[in-house]
């Protein structure tokens, strides 16, 4: 299973799950659900992927990306884990939205 990442043209994240990357990306990319998130803020860009072994990781850590903030996504994007904690407690509002 993989956790996923798209960068949107409106410059929004999407977060998603999925057991093929390549597949799911695609099927964002080809915009086949009109009613899709990710349709009208094509192209996509996968700025993020984090394979898993087990299904319910995968599930969970999708659910908590979700409810991060834009400055938790781009610090995983990047690479930053170690910033997570700082940016989970920051009142700062370079930190926050």
């Amino acid at each position: 299973m993989f956790v996923y990442i798209l960068l949107c043209s409106d410059k929004s994240y999407y977060t998603g799950v999925t057991n093929n990357i390549e597949k799911r990306f695609a099927e964002h990319c080809g915009g086949l659900d009109t009613k899709a998130y990710t349709y009208r803020r094509r192209p996509l860009k996968l700025v993020f992927c984090e394979q898993f072994i087990h299904p319910k990781e995968a599930i969970d850590f999708e659910k908590q990306v979700k409810g991060w903030s834009r400055k938790k996504k781009e610090a995983v994007i990047r690479g930053e884990w170690e910033k997570l904690p700082i940016l989970a407690k920051s009142k700062d509002p370079k930190y926050h939205r």
